[in-house]
C-alpha cells in the first residue's frame, strides 16, 4: 500500500537570548579622566556560544515616567565570560540622577547592583583647555543598594577648593574651567551669596584672580556679619556663585572633580557664631545634595 503523503509545516524558531540568573546582576565601573565611564558584568550563561545575543545596559533617568529618554548602551562580550557597555564622555548626559538597569532579549530591563569601583583617575581631576561642557559621572550604591549615577555637565565650571572658616569672615578659594580666556572672565567678577528664600537678597565679595588663560584659580572674602544681618529665626541657606558682572555670566560654585558622589556628609566645616537681632545664631558652610556650595544659617544650639 503507497503510503500517503502528508505537507509538513516548518518553523524556524530561534532560540531564546541566554537569561542572567536569579536576582540582580552586579556591574563593575572603571572611569577615566575625561569623563567616561567603562561597566563590566558577567555574561549569562550561553552568550558566548548564541551569536545572536544582544543586550544593553539602560541608563534611565530618576523619575521618568517612560522610556523616551533611557540612554542605551550596547552590551558585548569580551571573550572571558563577562559583558562590557561604555559610555564615553563624548555622549551627553544631562544633570541628574540616572538608574543604571540591564536588558537582554525580551526581559524587562533590571537594576543592576554596585560590583567593584575603580575611580581613581577622578582624584583630583585636572580637565583640559576646552571651552566645551564638562562632563562628571559618579556612580554609587543607592540607599536600596542599587547602582546609579549622578552626572553634571557644566560649562563654564567654578569648581570650589579649600573653605577657610574664620571668625569673621569666610574665604572661598577655586578654578575656573571650560572659559576661552579665565584671565579676562575672572576680570571685575565678584562671590556672590544670595539667600534662597529671596535671591534678590545677595551679599557679593570681589575675586582675587591668578592662573593661565585655560584655568584660572580665584577667592573671595565673604564677612559672616552681613549674612547675619538678614537672619530672623529658622533655617536660611546662602547659594554661592561665581558672577562675571550684573546680567552677565554667572556660575554655581560646586565641587564636581573627585570620587565623591554626594559631599554632605563627606566635606564637614565647623560653625561661627553670627550677631543678630534675634536668637543667638550661627553659620556653617556645606554642600547640598547636588555638591553645590552653600552656607546654612540657623539658630545656635545652647551650650551644655
Amino acid at each position: 500500500m503507497k503510503p500517503t503523503s502528508t505537507t509538513e509545516e516548518f518553523t524556524i524558531v530561534s532560540a531564546p537570548a541566554p537569561a542572567f540568573d536569579a536576582g540582580n546582576p552586579s556591574a563593575d565601573c572603571i572611569a577615566d579622566s575625561a569623563g567616561g565611564l567603562t561597566f563590566d558584568l558577567d555574561a549569562p550563561h550561553g552568550t558566548d556560544a548564541a551569536a545572536h545575543w544582544s543586550g544593553a545596559l539602560v541608563l534611565r533617568p530618576r523619575g521618568a515616567e517612560d522610556e523616551s529618554a533611557d540612554v542605551l548602551l550596547p552590551l558585548a562580550p569580551t571573550g572571558e565570560g563577562r559583558l562590557r557597555a561604555v559610555l564615553p564622555s563624548t555622549v551627553a548626559l544631562p544633570e541628574g540622577r540616572w538608574d543604571v538597569h540591564v536588558a537582554s532579549g525580551e526581559e524587562p530591563p533590571r537594576r543592576l547592583l554596585p560590583g567593584l569601583a575603580d575611580l581613581r583617575s577622578l582624584v583630583d581631576r585636572r580637565p583640559g583647555p576646552s571651552t566645551s561642557p564638562l562632563a562628571v559621572r559618579i556612580p554609587y550604591a543607592t540607599r536600596h543598594g542599587n547602582l546609579s549615577l549622578r552626572s553634571w555637565l557644566r560649562g563654564p565650571h567654578a569648581e570650589a577648593g579649600d573653605v577657610h572658616v574664620g571668625d569673621g569672615t569666610l574665604t572661598v578659594c577655586g578654578t575656573l574651567y571650560r572659559v576661552e580666556d579665565a584671565a579676562a572672565w575672572l576680570a571685575g567678577a565678584a562671590v556672590e551669596a544670595r539667600l534662597r528664600r529671596d535671591p534678590a537678597v545677595r551679599v557679593a565679595a570681589a575675586v582675587t584672580a591668578g592662573g593661565d588663560q585655560d584655568r584660572a584659580d580665584f577667592s573671595a572674602v565673604l564677612p559672616w556679619a552681613a549674612l547675619g544681618e538678614h537672619w530672623h529665626g529658622g533655617t536660611d541657606v546662602w547659594d554661592l556663585w561665581l558672577c562675571r558682572g550684573a546680567g552677565e555670566e554667572e556660575v554655581r560654585i560646586a565641587r564636581l572633580l573627585d570620587d565623591v558622589a554626594d559631599k554632605r556628609h563627606v566635606f564637614v566645616y565647623p560653625a561661627r557664631s553670627l550677631s543678630t537681632t534675634g536668637a543667638p545664631a550661627q553659620a556653617i558652610p556645606c554642600y547640598t545634595c547636588d555638591n553645590d556650595l552653600s552656607v546654612r544659617v540657623e539658630e545656635r544650639p545652647p551650650v551644655g
